[in-house]
């Protein structure tokens, strides 16, 4: 079938088309019906269904027969480590785990926080929890105490499993202190803590609290898999709220299964056996997504990457771990890429290996901007597909569906709506806007399953931040067009839109200058306060390793370069060279900091940035060009 007639099929039956979905997942009580509707815009998936999560990500592979596939494999620079683990081994691992957790006390509907780095225990972990119908909460392992805190009073764990240490390239990031820091500052307390000591650094016990990872498992009954109800939470996953209150992210068991099974094939185009990698963290959606659960329950064989795209040692890392682990099917961020082309901007790293096993490259997490992917076309010769999703729908909403039918790739859009999403475009009264118009970016009700019920216990907060301001309709918080072919293209966040003079611009279109000149390997242009034209549109710019020109001729240059492609309209004027953007770990811009920064605003340090000392040089930058005034 063409994508069209999929997603047609989904159009005329969205009902039929999720119950032919959901014949691939082993249930213990297969559902009556696809959607449950609550009423007042809330809606369920699968709701009567009995399932576990465990069982369809590993058990069923065991018991099918191919218990001996490698089902994970541990790549590490860092510590010059690989492993693979096959599913009976994994299957074996995790019930011991599930098992000691269980002589502890943990039950279906307790909480368990995860705070562990990119190591196999981490999925073991999650999927442990899966087995006996634990709802876990990963929290990105180095997160300040005081975040931790914050969200171990949310979501008021009976236990948390925990690493003594992350790695970072040159470093140990000790985890031991943060965790006890934060349980101290937390009014709940766990019953208990897992630690899993690293030999790179061995922490101290608290007596009575915590249990050695190897320890409390010894002599323990192996847990069976708990069945669930189709709407039971398999996870809560915290999102940066612009109040400061972190959204807790709720994902139901069974609308997961049937949404991230039908995504490896349709999407991602692996076949059960083949090996995908996602080069990810599992503190982020993507990390559950796509690197534990989706390649798992298809039958994939997924990597654990404990590195960097450059610096662990190279930027040849990712071509490397590609033609060793025979990689298919690849997935990263576009800021991961862009770190690549900087060091290695003529591609000579991707020479020396041999990747012929790689069918295709997807991207998301930041906005792909059409050098980059042009970048990327050139060096890899393989189709680079962007592709747009966000933590609170769990799995892409718009794409090319390569495993139905590879469309033409427009630069600059991640292409078209996949099924369960019908994209439209709406001016701030919620009137559709015609193609090529810059909107709010919106999808009919309800999403379609694996896609987020509600937030953990805030179903008020869940409304008014997503449903409220287009009546029926899901706010992606996103602005964009769609062209007359339906293809979508994400401008900027909603707020990322400025306006200049009366003018509605998008950052987005600007960036896309700036990032096609050939010395430009980064860049984010943000809107600042003017007292003439209200937003005034500012630039930042990080050049290419070994560009030693005059950062004044840059400058002029781009300056040029976007009144020529946008026009005057677009104001810009202002531009600075960096060496650096703040960014979350993910790889996300924090442009709405830099503007608070730029416009003397009070701003709380985001949570979840790579390097805090990198607004000091932002604001530097900022006081050069007049701005960022205490």
């Amino acid at each position: 079938m063409s994508y069209k007639e999929v997603y047609q099929s989904w159009q005329d039956n969205p009902e039929a088309f999720w119950m032919d979905a959901a014949k691939a997942i082993d249930w213990d009580s297969a559902p009556s019906k696809a959607l449950f509707d609550k009423g007042d815009n809330l809606y369920e998936w699968f709701a009567d269904a009995k399932v576990n999560t465990c069982w369809n990500a590993v058990d069923r592979h065991v018991e099918n027969g191919r218990g001996e596939q490698t089902a994970i494999i541990y790549d590490s620079p860092i510590t010059h480590t690989k492993r693979e683990i096959s599913y009976v081994e994994l299957r074996n691992r995790v019930a011991s785990l599930a098992g000691a957790l269980r002589a502890k006390g943990v039950e279906k509907g307790d909480r368990v926080i995860i705070y562990m780095p990119m190591i196999p225990e981490a999925l073991e972990a999650m999927l442990a929890c899966a087995r006996l119908g634990a709802i876990h909460s990963v929290v990105f392992g180095g997160f300040a105490a005081n975040e931790l805190a914050v969200r171990i009073d949310d979501c008021e764990p009976k236990a948390i499993i925990a690493a003594s240490c992350g790695l970072e390239p040159g470093r140990v990031v000790h985890y031991k202190p943060l965790l006890d820091g934060a349980i101290e500052l937390a009014e709940h307390k766990p019953d208990f803590c897992v630690i899993f000591q690293r030999e790179q650094e061995v922490a101290e016990l608290v007596e009575g609290r915590d249990v050695n990872w190897h320890g409390f498992q010894y002599g323990v009954e192996p847990a069976e898999c708990v069945p669930v109800e189709g709407n039971h939470p398999a996870y809560i996953l915290y999102t940066s709220g612009t109040t400061g209150q972190p959204k807790g992210v709720v994902r139901h068991t069974a609308g997961q299964l049937v949404a991230l099974n039908w995504t490896m094939k349709n999407i991602y185009n692996v076949d059960p056996g083949d090996v995908f990698w996602a080069a990810s963290d599992v503190g982020w959606v993507v990390g559950h997504s796509y690197i534990c659960y989706g390649p798992l329950i298809h039958g994939n064989t997924t990597i654990v990457f404990e590195g960097k795209p450059v610096g662990t040692p190279d930027a040849g890392t990712f071509w490397r771990v590609i033609e060793e682990h025979k990689v298919k099917s690849f997935f990263t961020a576009p800021t991961a890429f862009r770190a690549v082309k900087r060091e290695d901007p003529t591609g000579e790293f991707v020479k020396k290996y041999d990747l012929s096993c790689l069918d295709q490259v997807f991207l998301a997490g930041e906005r792909a901007d059409p050098d980059t992917i042009v970048w990327a076309q050139e060096q890899l010769r393989k189709p680079i597909i962007d592709h747009w999703w966000q933590t609170e729908l769990g799995f892409p909403g718009v794409c090319n569906p390569v495993g139905i039918e590879l469309l033409p790739v427009k630069l600059g859009s991640p292409s078209v709506p996949l099924p369960g999403y019908d994209m439209k475009i709406l001016d701030d009264a919620g009137n559709e806007l015609p193609a090529g118009e810059l909107g709010a970016i919106v999808t009919p009700l309800p999403l379609p399953p694996g896609t987020f019920p509600t937030l953990w216990k805030a179903e008020e907060r869940f409304k008014s931040s997503y449903l409220s301001n287009f009546p029926g309709y899901y706010e992606t918080g996103d602005a964009g067009m769609i062209d007359e072919d339906g293809y979508l293209y994400i401008m900027a966040r909603t707020d990322d839109v400025i306006n200049v003079a009366g003018h509605r611009l998008s950052t987005g279109a600007m960036e896309e200058v700036l990032a096609g000149h050939p010395d430009v390997a980064e860049c984010a242009v943000i809107g600042v306060a003017d007292s003439l034209k209200g937003q005034m549109p500012m630039g930042f710019l990080c050049l290419n390793a070994g560009c030693d020109r005059a950062h004044t001729d840059v400058v002029k240059e781009v300056v040029a370069l976007v009144r020529e492609k946008i026009g005057p309209v677009a104001a810009f004027k202002l531009a600075t060279v960096v060496d650096r953007l703040p960014k979350t770990r993910s790889g996300k811009i924090l442009r709405a900091t830099m503007v608070s920064i730029a416009d003397g605003k009070e701003y709380k340090m985001p949570a979840t940035i790579d390097d805090p000392a990198i607004l000091d040089e932002i604001k530097l930058a900022l006081q050069g060009l007049g701005y960022a005034h205490d």
